[in-house]
């Protein structure tokens, strides 16, 4: 499977760009859609334009979950803040390279303000989960805002996430390591588009514990190049197997709060 990677050209617009600050007579228009306005894209893809309201600084990331109100006003999902009822998808990643075909294009740090944001609720996406277990059948809320889980059975007093799954509980491939280096090259056993992705952790052997996935270089047909890490490996190594957890392929299916655990 492979996360979306477009959008529709009919109503102009780009799921990737984050509109905002939006200040009263500064002459930059906003909201540039109605509240509420879907953009579909390939593999069964759809975003819904929501309104962010952000009282302090916030770093959003690829695969964070959101929930939005009857009149599409987002917040991060946590279980204390999630209403039952509402619906919820992944923020896909800020601006996307015209060089970059396949994934999220990463994180971006907004002030506070008032935003315009797409948000994807259907097809295949990349999505934080704190643990996931082999049987992936269950999803729901966790304390960490835009983090979901999925473990074996569900977690009493925690939000059942309806209609979404995960390809797999991890994501594994191969790469070579240089000692003193962020970067992973010569990768393998990667598909187009399936991750891994930005905010991942990885481990192996020669990457420190608590290492993430900073960034990923696309090639123009979308196979990823390279990898950097947010810590350099401690040793050199040739056809070493990573192992990606926490922001895994996702596929919702127009997802929604369904009940209490």
């Amino acid at each position: 499977m492979t996360i979306a990677i477009s959008q529709t050209d009919r109503l102009g617009a780009n799921p990737f760009v984050v509109e905002g600050p939006i200040v009263a007579g500064s002459g930059i228009p906003g909201p540039n859609f109605a509240l509420g306005t879907v953009a579909g894209g390939d593999r069964e893809s759809e975003w819904v334009y929501c309104q962010l309201v952000l009282a302090a600084q916030t770093t959003l990331q690829p695969g964070q979950w959101f929930q939005w109100s009857r009149d599409y006003v987002a917040s991060l999902l946590t279980t204390a803040a999630a209403v039952v009822g509402q619906r919820c998808g992944v923020f896909s990643g800020a601006a996307q390279p015209p060089t970059l075909t396949g994934g999220p294009a990463g994180a971006i740090t907004l002030q506070p303000g008032i935003y315009y944001i797409w948000l994807q609720r259907n097809g295949q996406a990349p999505a934080q989960v704190a643990s996931a277990t082999a049987a992936l059948v269950v999803a729901e809320t966790t304390i960490t805002a835009g983090q979901a889980s999925a473990p074996a059975s569900a977690t009493v007093g925690t939000k059942a996430i309806a209609n979404v799954n995960f390809a797999a509980a991890n994501q594994t491939f191969a790469a070579t390591t240089v000692n003193g280096s962020n970067l992973l090259t010569n990768l393998s056993g990667l598909n187009a588009g399936s991750g891994p992705f930005i905010g991942a952790a990885v481990a192996g052997t020669g990457i420190p514990g608590g290492t993430t996935i900073a960034a990923v270089s696309y090639s123009p047909n979308g196979v990823v190049q390279s990898i950097t890490l947010s810590a350099n490996a401690t040793a050199n190594g040739t056809g070493i197997t990573i192992t990606a957890t926490g922001v895994l392929e996702a596929t919702l299916m127009r997802p929604f709060l369904s009940k209490v655990n």
